[in-house]
């Protein structure tokens, strides 16, 4: 019988070592930089100000009070007001305060652009401008799992100098700030549907509590235009909505301030054309900064637009300007403007130069501590820096003690060249650090990629071992296992008793490489390895993997891999066409002169059919990879391309009779997409039973689209569409998908349960009325694997002899007792309802007008299936139909890979579908487990479709098994010595006659799918370790080896369930044929 569990744990042993080696090469490669719990005094400055001792902190405080709006993602094109736009676009012109404040007042308000440092996220901003330091790439992982933050910031600085701090607004302070402020009030923020109930929640306090006095510090912090711009996109009219209800906000908030209250208005980052972030595109890190005071704030009158504020010059400034000391691990530089304060130039001069030293020295401080504590810095680099400090210092030190010496224009012109050597030296030290804080550790980079290079070497070992693997399970799976349990037990041991110290990492790596050595011991020593030819590294699937590993090296080719990915399939299988016409299979279609038919081949008209089949076949996968292109999206490094209007929701649609066009089309593709599952079912004749699972599909899957279609009408409406009924509209937004949800569980557990989708039919017969060669019921397990073939043949003949003598009554019926349809697909029709099932659920979490490229990705993984079908059938005897070719893997993969494009998706995370996570969950979720899992599904949609469906590929040969390929064998001789006719292909049944083969071609298809995904891992992994000093290797390289290695592990686990779910029918197959002869014995 088949080995059920030991096949499903040899795969998933083999998917544990990919992992350990993705998180050792992850250990490596993406480390946060060290956090200094070191925290500035205001008893303790970096040194005494040379002249100004009369402050009670290390700067004279200006204001006493501050009134910090954050209004998330406002870009700097939305504050800035063009007079001579008359046509401007919904986010333009909008907050028209701010231009008048400028105008009027111009030493009182001022308009910068505000640069973010990328990973443009929200809770990175936070951290940017309230530490005033740069955020590692790895903290993107965390922007919602947020961990309070260790490091000195402005709000520990504020709470500890006794400053009363208000805060309102995004909930994401809460965790980042734990029980720091004096007043809070938090509202969700993860919705990015929901438009109001941050912003309304604000607005409802916020005016009371400026009002109230008992407070120092307000932070509000808004959400709706970000929403906005995450919903609609920032051309739409409820961006315009937003904007001017922001414009409100400021122009009554100015009503409520004093002489003695610094407003700062400012955006954490901007948006893309789509309204994402996360990036570091130019819209992406240039956000808006308006800083504003009813007592003068500036000296100068500015002739020119501002130069461009780094976000993490805001601490120092806003510090100092509080009279509270800057943050200790600080990085940013004092905005200039700030300090020069209205008065006689010198005295202006003297605090700005105080100003920018006091910076400086905090700045030397924090680099010293830091390059002590961690050692990451070039010493060479801080050799400089600390060298041109030391000399500032001095410089500086001395005009202080000799400035009555100079007269006013010369001591004007040292102090402005102090200043312009001060602003150097900050700049370089921050450019330092950035350039420097990709800290790696080679040794678990190359212990990663060890690990990950000998995994694919396992599974390449397998898969090609083929028939020939008789190696016992135990020596596969049972000593692989038993020092995966054995080692860290044993390490373990050592660490608790400090016989030795090692951390997690190195103790999983040393138990998966334990493990794998003692996998290849014992299959070295117990199989014979057989030699490859070398010229198969030249065949045409190994050219184009190769082809494919080495392009990820290249920046160029990694951007551009979504229209790369359908090139190499098209090609692939045309060269795999071309090459079975090579070998005389095939015959194409031609035209012959007249008199020249002894020139054509003698080829059977199967072949002759088979070659326009696959012509058609072709045709139409170029057809189904020239559409979907049409869904896809854009990097930011492609600025020339549009991304796909189809990827935006219904709701952004204007037009009325547009939307409503675009809604049916979208329901109409939803319908057929059930219509061809439906008929394909009905075809094969699984369709045909009363059991729970066909009644499902014929109800069931209906019943899903119904509650689709109803979803989308009402959740492609405005705002106020719904106005009167809001609550009602509400509760149906998050019914429709819970219950779809609920269906789609349904349906996977009435798989589970009974997939036999079989239809049996008694008929009353005179003679021949057993259904077996063997009389009672088998007696052993290998009886019945030697009895399952004979009963379906029987079967098989009984119908055929039920055909012939149809028109001779009842007395010339003969044949079996019972009839089963639709019992050669029951392998296939299981998968294909569980795909139909997965399928719409995560239609249903992409954008209504997504739906036409998942009817395409099925559309293509069917035209796939059928042209591996008939070539397959064209070069097998029947014997080679137990084993899926490498062909047809490597096709299958890139099928997935192109089709991760064609869904709307990007390996980098502004073109993440945040919002997927919020169908069925209006109100937000109350962990991040579930986000992410929905998260995970939308954006890894096509990996978990052609995973969980690469079963077919083993049994879609069998579907298409022509009566031409058993013809070979001719006619054998039953047991009374009759010639037995064996014409008649056994489809799927085929399967049952051997069970160890059929348990061999699942492993091998499992392993040669996890060595093509492997092998495309690895090659990501290497090129982010040679390259991780390379320009782009954040931008690009490292977004592609985390896609690629979250992409492998949702592969890796919907290819173990697919297979499960085959081993599954199979014994339940096994269990239905043992009743059924049980009941005909009796």
């Amino acid at each position: 019988m088949m080995k059920r569990a030991p096949l499903l744990l040899f795969l998933a042993w083999l998917s544990v070592s990919f992992y350990s080696g993705i998180w050792l090469f992850m250990s490596g490669f993406l480390l946060m930089r060290i956090e200094l719990n070191n925290q500035s005094l205001c008893s303790s400055p970096p040194s005494p100000a040379p002249y100004l001792q009369d402050g009670r902190c290390w700067f004279p405080q200006r204001f006493d009070k501050a009134v910090i709006v954050i209004i998330d993602a406002l870009k700097y094109d939305f504050a800035k007001y063009n007079t001579a736009n008359v046509n401007p676009k919904p986010y333009e012109n909008k907050l028209g305060v701010i231009q008048q404040l400028i105008t009027s007042q111009p030493q009182h308000a001022r308009l910068y652009p505000f640069r973010a440092d990328p990973p443009t996220t929200t809770m990175q901003r936070i951290k940017g401008f309230t530490t005033g330091s740069l955020p590692t790439f790895v903290d993107v992982g965390s922007n919602f799992a947020s961990y309070a933050i260790q490091e000195d910031n402005l709000i520990h600085q504020m709470v500890q100098n006794g400053k009363r701090v208000v805060f309102m607004g995004d909930d994401t302070w809460d965790g980042l700030f734990p029980k720091k402020f004096y007043k809070s009030y938090f509202f969700p923020s993860f919705n990015v549907k929901d438009l109001h109930t941050v912003d309304d929640g604000i607005l409802q306090h916020l005016y009371p509590t400026v009002d109230g006095g008992d407070w120092d510090v307000v932070i509000t912090h808004f959400l709706g235009v970000d929403h906005c711009g995450h919903k609609h996109g920032p051309d739409h009219p409820e961006t315009a909505k937003k904007l001017m209800q922001m414009n409100q906000v400021i122009t009554s908030l100015i009503e409520h301030l004093d002489d003695k209250t610094l407003l700062v208005v400012a955006g954490d980052h901007g948006m893309t054309d789509t309204g994402d972030h996360g990036g570091d595109s130019e819209k992406e890190v240039t956000a808006a900064l308006f800083l504003y005071s009813k007592a003068s704030l500036f000296a100068d009158q500015l002739q020119t637009d501002p130069a461009a504020v780094p976000q993490v010059n805001l601490v120092p400034s806003l510090s100092l300007l509080l009279g509270i000391p800057i943050p200790y691990s600080n990085l940013g530089a004092i905005i200039e403007d700030l300090f020069g304060w209205p008065g006689d130039k010198r005295s202006a001069l003297l605090s700005k130069t105080s100003a920018y030293h006091l910076n400086a020295q905090q700045v030397a401080r924090y680099l010293d501590s830091y390059s002590q504590a961690a050692g990451d810095l070039p010493s060479e680099k801080l050799r400089v820096l600390a060298d041109l400090f030391s000399s500032l210092t001095a410089e500086y030190e001395q005009l202080m003690l000799q400035r009555e010496q100079h007269t006013e224009e010369e001591l004007e012109a040292h102090l402005q060249k102090i200043i312009h050597r001060l602003q150097g030296y900050l700049n370089q030290a921050r450019n330092v650090c950035m350039e420097s804080w990709a800290r790696f550790h080679p040794l678990h980079m190359v212990m990663g990629c060890v690990i990950l290079l000998t995994s694919c070497f396992f599974c390449y070992i397998i898969a090609e071992a083929g028939s020939a693997l008789t190696l016992p399970y135990k020596y596969l799976l049972g000593y692989p296992l038993l020092f995966t349990i054995l080692v860290p037990a044993v390490l373990g041991l050592a660490i608790w008793t400090s016989a030795v110290a090692l951390d997690l990492v190195t103790l999983c790596a040393a138990a998966i490489s334990v493990s794998q050595i003692s996998f290849y011991f014992n299959y070295r020593t117990k199989m014979r390895w057989r030699k490859r030819p070398m010229y198969l590294l030249l065949s045409v699937p190994c050219v184009v993997l190769l082809f494919r590993c080495c392009s990820l090296f290249s920046d160029s080719y990694v951007v551009a891999e979504g229209k790369v990915a359908p090139f190499l399939l098209t090609s692939l299988l045309t060269v795999t066409v071309v090459k079975l016409h090579w070998d005389g299979k095939l015959m194409l279609p031609t035209f012959t002169p007249l008199g020249s038919e002894s020139l054509k081949p003698s080829l059977i008209p199967a072949y002759r059919k088979d070659g326009s089949r696959l012509l058609w076949l072709l045709a139409a996968l170029g057809i189904c990879v020239r559409l979907s292109g049409l869904f896809h999206n854009c990097r930011e490094e492609t600025p020339d391309c549009q991304p796909s209007s189809f990827l935006s929701p219904l709701s952004s649609v204007q037009d009325p009779e547009l939307k409503n066009f675009s809604y049916v089309c979208c329901v109409v593709c939803l319908g057929f997409i059930v219509f061809l599952i439906r008929k394909w079912l009905q075809h094969y004749g699984n369709l045909n039973s009363s059991s729970a699972l066909v009644l499902y599909v014929r109800w069931g899957l209906p019943l899903i689209v119904l509650g689709i279609a109803c979803y989308w009408a009402l959740s492609s409406g405005t705002e106020d569409s719904f106005a009167k009924l809001r609550e009602l509209t509400h509760l149906a937004l998050v019914t429709c998908p819970r219950a779809i949800y609920a269906m789609t569980g349904l349906g996977i557990l009435l798989v589970l349960w009974n997939p036999i989708t079989v239809f049996m039919k008694s008929q009353v017969s005179n003679a021949d009325n057993t259904v077996t060669t063997y009389r009672g019921a088998p007696g052993s397990a290998a009886e019945l694997q030697h009895v399952i073939p004979q009963i379906y043949r029987k079967m098989q003949r009984t119908l055929k002899s039920r055909l012939e003598h149809a028109g001779e009554g009842e007395d010339g019926k003969k044949g079996a007792a019972v009839e089963a349809y639709g019992l050669g697909s029951v392998y296939s029709a299981s998968m294909v309802i569980t795909i139909s099932i997965l399928t719409l659920v995560l239609i249903l979490l992409h954008s209504e007008r997504m739906t036409p490229a998942f009817l395409l990705l099925l559309l293509e993984a069917f035209v796939i299936l059928h042209i591996h079908g008939h070539i397959v059938n064209l070069y097998s005897d029947g014997v080679e139909l137990f084993g899926v070719p490498w062909y047809a893997v490597l096709a299958w993969s890139l099928a997935a890979s192109q089709n991760f494009y064609s869904t709307g998706h990007q390996p980098v995370f502004p073109a993440i579908h945040w919002n997927s996570a919020f169908v069925g969950f209006q109100d937000g979720h109350t962990n991040n487990i579930i986000p992410a899992l929905i998260v995970a599904a939308n954006t890894f949609s096509a990996n978990i479709l052609f995973s969980a469906g690469s079963g077919l590929l083993l049994l879609w040969p069998f579907l298409c098994e022509a009566p031409t390929i058993r013809r070979k064998k001719g006619k054998k001789e039953n047991r009374e010595g009759e010639m037995e006719d064996d014409d008649m292909p056994m489809m799927e049944m085929r399967l049952r006659e051997d069970p160890d083969r059929f348990s061999v071609a699942l492993l091998q298809l499992g392993t040669k799918y996890l060595f093509i995904q492997g092998v495309q891992l690895l090659s990501c992994v290497c090129a982010a370790m040679i390259l991780r000093r390379h320009l782009m290797v954040w931008k690009v390289f490292a977004p592609k080896f985390l896609f690629e290695g979250l992409g492998f592990a949702v592969s890796s686990l919907f290819l173990i369930l697919g297979i499960a779910l085959i081993l599954r029918v199979d014994c339940a197959v096994s269990n239905w044929f043992k009743n059924l002869i049980i009941h005909q014995s009796r």
